[in-house]
């Protein structure tokens, strides 16, 4: 109902065209279909917070040039500090005025990053010293199944999507849904993490053999090469 009521708050306002998406796989069907300028991301108190944030995690990784707002019930410091590493560009409080918001949504659509002065503390106090985020629920934790695995693999191989769904038989938009899980359980960002990843564990753990052992300084520029389109 919230999600609803606030695309048509935007909506009303001439200035957007607001679609919501009240659940992840709708969420995905639309930047699929068509190009946004802003996403917004919100927190709810009654449920893990950490959930939306390990979305925004997997959403930047699927689309890398996605402009992410995520929006807070309330200012808790490590919610602040995880959203933007996690990749949003802009931090709000639902505590703040409707006109903020479109402001918010106007300045992070050119580019800018949004953020308080409280916000903007956060950060600065977790630059000088890392704040402890609760470990519950975080992602990095998981081990990947073999589909996942397979994936993981062929990205860090330096394959695009679209080579990887010809490999496997498989559409596009599945393997942008795999992706979002792996990035999730693997606690990255970006497909050149992804690859790193890979340099630093040695292997991705997998119930086959055959298995990538490293990544080499080629394939990192491939993989570069593939998340700037």
């Amino acid at each position: 109902m919230s999600c609803q009521l606030l695309a048509e708050a935007l909506s009303r306002s001439r200035r957007y065209h607001a679609v919501p998406a009240p659940n992840l796989g709708e969420a995905l069907q639309l930047l699929d279909s068509a190009p946004f300028d802003v996403i917004l991301i919100g927190t709810s108190a009654s449920q893990d917070p950490l959930e939306s944030l390990r979305l925004v995690r997997g959403i930047r990784g699927s689309y890398p040039e996605a402009n992410i707002v995520v929006l807070l019930d309330t200012l808790e410091r490590n919610l602040v500090v995880e959203a933007f590493r996690s990749g949003a560009r802009g931090v709000f409080c639902r505590s703040e005025s409707f006109e903020a918001l479109c402001k918010c949504i106007l300045c992070v659509r050119e580019g800018q990053v949004w953020a308080g002065s409280a916000e903007l503390q956060f950060v600065l106090e977790a630059l000088i010293k890392p704040l402890p985020i609760e470990s519950n629920g975080l992602p990095g934790s998981y081990r990947l199944s073999k589909r996942e695995e397979e994936i993981a693999r062929l990205v860090a191989e330096g394959c695009s999507n679209r080579e990887i769904s010809q490999r496997l038989d498989l559409s596009e938009h599945t393997i942008k849904n795999y992706l979002f899980r792996v990035y999730e359980k693997l606690g990255v960002s970006t497909r050149v993490e992804l690859a790193l990843y890979a340099l630093k564990c040695g292997n991705l753990q997998r119930s086959k053999p055959k298995a990538v052992d490293s990544v080499s300084e080629s394939q990192l520029e491939l993989v570069r090469k593939q998340e700037l389109g």
